[in-house]
């Protein structure tokens, strides 16, 4: 960096600028009087991390690039061009530097000392004035735009779980409904052997009745481990080889899926002409395949839209942008819905520990909605290097707040880093997996609450109070 000595601004170089269009000619040409001209070469820094703020600064030629670094590697925030103004503002906040300022070709400045801001303030109002304009729509443009990524990365970890969660009951539809078509097409071979059949109204009342019982009981059955499982198909296997049933091996599946039992079988022979028995047998085990691919089918068709209804409660797509009184467990359950594939994916054990008596709360549901999937999402990252892992999630009154805590037994957060997990684009994550926005989301929604997010972390034991007002 070095002075321009040479270089003249004028008055009528500043009112180029739009926000200096309508400023005084006093007033502009006491800036120019107080302020300096500096260069800087293509790549060279004006800023970095941890320095003061100076400026402000109008870019008279050239541009210039803010960035942060992650993980060792460089990501891009904005470029500011010719006939822009940055650097510190008046009654700006900011004064150290959080990222890079870096200059693109070459770049020149009229920089005001930043240590003279008062004398600015106290007595030039209408350029102060523009300045503060230029300050407020710079937070306001920084707030849109976080707030688009906060909307981007919900969506990212929406549509992720959503493609885990949708594929496999999607496949199964798939798969049954082909199995369901083969299956039918062997139909006609097997009622055909029906009809040979010469059976009495008794017999087959009988058989109707007993099948009825059988299948009425399924309500109640309880559901097999795979060595019951097994045990029990091999019984029926062995019964049907014994009394010449064909397909015995294949048939033996679908009449366990169905609860039978070999004394079921019995009951049924009974009812059976003798030479008969292998006939309505194999076309029993034919129906209940059927019945089983059709059961499947709904099943998967029930989950699908079973998560369309939990994204649609997740976004809170059809509610105004207001507060709304809601049960917050419907929100907590269907983040968890949502992060499902990576719950199993992880061996992550989840408890939850919910209070039942605990009232509807009045909240932007669609934004707690956020809290909770960036609070679990990190969690779930935390355990991911253990292969497994235990995930509490507490919900408790306390006088007229609500409060949630979220537990994991991940590495825990080093001490060094816990007072700064809250700033913008700070990250202990692998460069693609975290962004840094992720828990300052968390802070600012929560704080929009009116409440507050503690953490307390050791190694084996991390967790995130959150802790807001009832009644908004």
């Amino acid at each position: 960096m070095q002075k321009v000595s040479e270089l003249q601004v004028s008055v009528s170089d500043l009112k180029a600028f739009e926000a200096l269009a309508h400023i005084p000619d006093d007033q502009l040409q006491w800036l120019i009087d107080k302020s300096e001209i500096l260069t800087f070469e293509d790549g060279e820094y004006l800023m970095e991390p941890g320095q003061d703020l100076s400026g402000p600064h109008f870019i008279l030629e050239g541009n210039m690039r803010f960035f942060m670094m992650q993980q060792g590697s460089r990501r891009d925030y904005t470029l500011v061009e010719k006939g822009s103004i940055t650097g510190y503002m008046p009654y700006s906040r900011g004064l150290i530097a959080k990222g890079y300022a870096q200059a693109v070709g070459e770049l020149i400045l009229l920089s005001y000392p930043t240590a003279e801001i008062m004398e600015m303030i106290q007595n030039h109002f209408e350029l102060t004035q523009a300045l503060v304009h230029i300050m407020t729509t710079r937070v306001r443009d920084f707030t849109a735009m976080q707030q688009q990524n906060d909307k981007m990365m919900a969506l990212g970890k929406l549509s992720a779980g959503l493609a885990h969660e949708l594929n496999n009951p999607a496949s199964a539809i798939v798969r049954d409904s082909l199995s369901l078509r083969k299956h039918l097409r062997m139909v006609p071979s097997h009622l055909k052997d029906m009809f040979a059949i010469r059976a009495t109204d008794e017999q087959v009342d009988g058989l109707t009745d007993e099948l009825f019982q059988i299948l009425n009981k399924k309500e109640c059955y309880t559901r097999l481990t795979l060595k019951q499982r097994t045990q029990l198909e091999d019984e029926i296997t062995e019964w049907l080889d014994d009394n010449d049933v064909e397909n015995s091996y294949d048939i033996a599946e679908s009449f366990v899926d169905f609860s039978f039992t070999t004394d079921n079988l019995e009951a049924l022979k009974s009812h059976i002409p003798p030479h008969a028995t292998s006939i309505i047998l194999n076309w029993l085990s034919a129906k209940l395949m059927g019945e089983k691919m059709i059961e499947d089918i709904q099943e998967s068709a029930r989950r699908i839209a079973e998560l369309v209804s939990s994204v649609k409660t997740f976004t809170h797509m059809d509610r105004a942008q207001d507060k709304q009184y809601a049960d917050i467990h419907i929100g907590i359950r269907n983040t968890i819905t949502m992060l499902g594939y990576k719950i199993r994916k992880e061996n992550i054990t989840v408890i939850e520990e919910f209070d039942d008596t605990l009232p509807e709360v009045k909240a932007l549901i669609g934004e707690l909605n956020q809290v909770w999937t960036n609070l679990v999402d990190n969690a779930l990252d935390a355990m991911e290097i253990n292969e497994k892992g235990t995930l509490i999630i507490r919900t408790k009154k306390d006088n007229d707040f609500v409060e949630v805590t979220i537990i994991d037994d991940g590495p825990g957060i080093p001490e060094d880093n816990i007072s700064q997990i809250y700033d913008p684009f700070f990250t202990t994550k692998e460069m693609g997996k975290g962004t840094g926005m992720g828990l300052e989301v968390v802070h600012r929604i929560v704080k929009q609450h009116r409440g507050s997010i503690k953490v307390k972390s050791k190694p084996g034991h991390t967790e995130f109070i959150v802790c807001f007002p009832i009644n908004g």
